[in-house]
Formats: structure tokens, sequence, C-alpha cells
């Protein structure tokens, strides 16, 4: 037997040695594939078919919601909808909503973008107190401020106003707002400002035009979580928006429409009115869920 079969032949055998030790991890491997996959089925179904059979009920009677309520409507009953969106005036609480979260969002991301970018890339006495102060608002839940919120608000006359309501949500959001997009802006190459720099590029048109340009996936990532916030949000709105209902934002509309058709027994119009809130929370998301997957994992992989 020559140098090269003998080798052979024992490289061989060290592989039949090993193959019966291989085959164990990969089968627990395997049947933690399958436990996982099958949790986030089960995960998944538990989230979508509420959903479902909510969308379901605001095509029915309430004769049969209450009769059938897992079946499918007789029929499709699209005047539901139009009762919710004109006799409850969910069409115009839905507008105040799109008002004030446009508004706020706008400020959170202007704000929060140039605050994260200073942060990230300069150099000055103080940074650290200011950031770290930023990022602890993440510590205190809404719930510890509303009395001294609510006070403030009121002595600055911006009580029961969209003004102090945008004012508020977007404080809210600006500490994790400052937080993502700082740990953003700092993946971002740096050799690509100092090029812009030295061809003559001020500070203002190097954040402007280089810089945010290139913080887009982070931005849009950051943008969305904000959205579905401030859309959902309740609490504030309920503390800082009393009175008045005709600027009363959708979260509260939704509450005055369940207390008053659970009295009333309109059901069909309870759930065409749910159904109608949270489909802009649905589009957001199937329309930007590879930009939300992105912004990320941008910042890892760069």
């Amino acid at each position: 037997m020559t140098i090269l079969d003998k080798s052979a032949s024992e490289g061989a055998a060290a592989d039949a040695r090993r193959l019966p030790q291989d085959r164990g991890p990969r089968r627990e491997s395997g049947a933690a594939n399958v436990f996982s996959h099958g949790f986030l089925l089960l995960w998944g179904l538990l989230t979508v078919l509420p959903l479902l059979w909510m969308f379901v009920s605001s095509f029915k009677s309430d004769g049969e919601i209450l009769s059938d309520p897992w079946g499918l409507p007789g029929a499709l009953r699209f005047d539901n909808w139009a009762r919710a969106w004109t006799e409850a005036h969910i069409g115009r609480y839905f507008l105040n909503s799109a008002i004030v979260v446009a508004g706020s969002l706008t400020l959170t991301m202007l704000m929060g973008a140039t605050a994260a970018y200073v942060f990230a890339r300069y150099e000055f006495r103080g940074r650290q107190v200011a950031y770290y102060l930023f990022v602890g608002g993440m510590m205190f839940p809404v719930f510890l401020a509303l009395v001294p919120l609510f006070f403030v608000v009121r002595n600055a006359g911006l009580f029961g106003t969209w003004t102090g309501l945008v004012l508020v949500y977007a404080a809210y959001s600006l500490p994790f707002t400052v937080f993502f997009l700082t740990a953003f802006f700092r993946t971002l190459p740096t050799a690509v400002a100092e090029a812009a720099l030295i061809d003559g590029c001020g500070h203002f048109r190097l954040f402007f035009r280089v810089m945010l340009p290139m913080a887009r996936p982070g931005m849009i990532g950051i943008a969305i979580f904000n959205f579905l916030s401030q859309w959902n949000q309740f609490i504030l709105p309920q503390v800082l928006m009393q009175g008045d209902d005709s600027k009363w934002v959708l979260a509260q509309g939704l509450t005055a429409l369940a207390v008053s058709q659970g009295y009333q027994g309109d059901y069909s119009g309870l759930f065409a009115g749910l159904t109608i809130a949270t489909l802009p929370v649905l589009a957001v998301y199937v329309l930007f869920q590879r930009q939300v997957q992105s912004g990320l994992t941008a910042g890892q992989l760069k």
C-alpha cells in the first residue's frame, strides 16, 4: 500500500467515525427549526384570525353577528362602513388623526434626525450628557408624567388644541428616534462627508444633501415605528383633548363608538369603524415591511 492509499484510507475511516457524531446536531437543529416555525405559525394565526374575524363581521348584519358569529356574511353590506364613516363621525376622527400624526411625525423626524446627526458626527463639551438625557426619556412611561404634562399644556394655552397634541407626540417620540438614528449615523462612511466638505459643501448642505439621503433606510424604519405608535395613541389625547369632540382623534372616536354602539346594539357599525381604523396600520406595514427590515439591519451590515 502506498503512502497516498494509506492516507486516503485513514481519512475515509476518520470520516466514517465522525459521521454518526455529526448527525446528532443536525437532527437537533432540525427539530428546533420545526418547533420554532410551528410556534411562529401559531403566533401568526393568533394575530391574524381576530383581525380577519373583525373584517368579516364588518359586512354582517347585527342578527348574523349574534346568531352566527363565526359564519360568513350572507351579503356584503357596505352600508355598515358608510354608517360608521358618517353617522359615527369616524371620517372626521380619521381626518383629525391624519392631521395630528402628519404634523407630529414631520416634527419628530426633523428634530430627531438633526439631533442624532450632531451626536453621531460632532465632538463638543457635554455631548454625552445631552445624549443620555435624550435617551433617558425612554425610561419614563407616559402614565408617570400625565399630571404634570396636563398642567404644562394647560398653562401654555395649548389644552384641547392639535398644536399641543402634536408637540407632546413629538416630545415622547424623540428619545427613541434620537437613540436609533444616532447609532445609524455612526455607521455611515466618514470619507463621503469629508469629500463633500473638501469640495466646499457647508455643514447645512452636508446634512440635507449628503448624509440624510444616505440614512434613508434608517429614517424610513423609525418613521414607520413612530407612525404606528402615534396613530394608536390613546391616553395622551384622552387627557389633553377633552371637551370639544369635533377635535377628537380616532382612538377617542372609537372609544365613544364602542360605548354608544354597545348600548344601541349596532355591532356591525362598531366592527366597521374598527376595521376602518385598522386599515391604515395594515397598509403601512404591508407596503413598507421591507424598508423596516432593511432599516433595522442596515446598521449591522455596513
